[in-house]
C-alpha cells in the first residue's frame, strides 16, 4: 500500500476513475459534490486546497458517500441538497428531485404574474416546493398555493418555503389534486409537474430514478392518468385568459395537445426545452368565458 498521503486531488482522481468505471453520470462532478458536502467547503475551494490531507473521519464520511452512489442513491439524497432557479432546495426520499428543465415551466408561469402588483398561482403536485416557492421568490406580492397528495412531501415542501422566506405566501395544502384548494378561488396561472412515467416504463429506469417516489413518477398504464384531470380540472381554477403550464413526457406532446385541445383551451400549444425534446405543454383559459363549473 502506498503511503502517500490521501489529499484532495488524489482522492477527486482516484474516485473519478472509479466512477468512470462504474459508468457513474458525470463522474467528476458526482466525486467533487460529495467531497464538498463531506468537507463543508465550496467546489472552488477544494481546487484552492488540492494538496490538502483529509482526516481518517473525513475519508471514512466520504467512503461512505461512496459507497451508497454505487448502490443507486442519487447524489442529491446523498448531499440533501438540490439547486433549483438560483436557490438551495432540501431534497431527499420523499420527493422527486428537481430537474433543471423544470425551470423552463417556471419562467413562463413568472410571464403571467405581474412583478409590481398582487398575483395569485397555484403549482398542483409541488412535491419539494421547488415551482412553487420560486414563483414567490421572485415575485415578492404574489401568492401561492401548492398541493400534494403526499403528507411527507407537503412537510419537505414547507420546510423550504420557511428556510427560503416565503413561507408567508406560499401555503401548502395536502390532499389529491385540486381537491384541497378552497372553493371559489382562481389564479393567474395554474402550473403542474405531474407523474407522466407509464407504469410500465419504471422498471425500465436508471437506478438512481427508481430511488424516487414511486406516488411521483407513476402516470399510470399511458402516463396519462394525472395529466388529463390536471388539463380538465384546471379550468374551473384559472381566471379568465389564466396559463395552465405543465410538464409532460417527451412523447406525450400530440396526445397533450390533443386533451388541451378537447377540454377547450384557446392557444393549446406543446413547446420544447433547451434539448428540443417537448417537455412542456401550454392552454390558456378562454377569456370571453367564464371558470367552469
Amino acid at each position: 500500500m502506498s503511503s502517500e498521503p490521501w489529499t484532495i486531488r488524489r482522492v477527486l482522481a482516484w474516485t473519478t476513475q472509479h466512477f468512470e468505471k462504474r459508468q457513474v453520470d458525470a463522474p467528476r462532478l458526482t466525486a467533487e459534490i460529495l467531497l464538498s458536502h463531506v468537507l463543508e467547503l465550496s467546489r472552488v475551494r477544494l481546487y484552492v486546497d488540492l494538496d490538502r490531507p483529509l482526516s481518517k473521519e473525513e475519508l471514512g464520511a466520504y467512503r461512505a458517500l461512496i459507497e451508497r452512489r454505487m448502490a443507486g442513491e442519487p447524489t442529491q439524497y446523498l448531499t440533501g441538497v438540490r439547486e433549483f432557479y438560483n436557490r438551495p432546495f432540501k431534497v431527499d426520499a420523499r420527493v422527486l428531485i428537481p430537474r433543471p428543465e423544470t425551470e423552463l415551466l417556471v419562467e413562463a408561469a413568472l410571464r403571467m404574474l405581474p412583478r409590481d402588483a398582487p398575483g395569485r398561482a397555484l403549482d398542483v403536485c409541488t412535491g419539494s416546493g421547488c415551482i412553487a416557492i420560486s414563483l414567490a421568490a421572485e415575485r415578492p406580492q404574489a401568492t401561492v398555493t401548492a398541493t400534494d397528495l403526499s403528507p411527507d412531501a407537503c412537510a419537505l415542501a414547507r420546510e423550504n418555503a420557511q428556510a427560503l422566506g416565503v413561507a408567508d405566501r406560499v401555503t401548502v395544502l395536502q390532499g389529491d389534486l385540486f381537491a384541497p384548494v378552497p372553493a371559489g378561488e382562481r389564479f393567474q396561472v395554474v402550473v403542474s409537474n405531474p407523474p407522466y412515467i407509464a407504469s410500465g416504463e419504471i422498471p425500465g429506469l436508471s437506478a438512481e430514478v427508481r430511488r424516487e417516489p414511486k406516488l411521483a413518477l407513476d402516470g399510470g398504464p399511458d402516463g396519462l392518468v394525472a395529466v388529463r384531470r390536471v388539463v380538465t380540472g384546471a379550468r374551473q381554477w384559472l381566471e379568465p385568459g389564466g396559463l395552465l403550464a405543465m410538464e409532460i413526457g417527451e412523447d406525450q406532446g400530440p396526445a397533450v395537445l390533443e386533451l388541451l385541445r378537447a377540454a377547450g383551451y384557446a392557444d393549446a400549444r406543446v413547446e420544447k426545452d433547451l434539448e428540443r425534446r417537448e417537455r412542456m405543454a401550454f392552454g390558456t383559459q378562454p377569456a370571453a368565458s367564464g371558470p367552469q363549473g
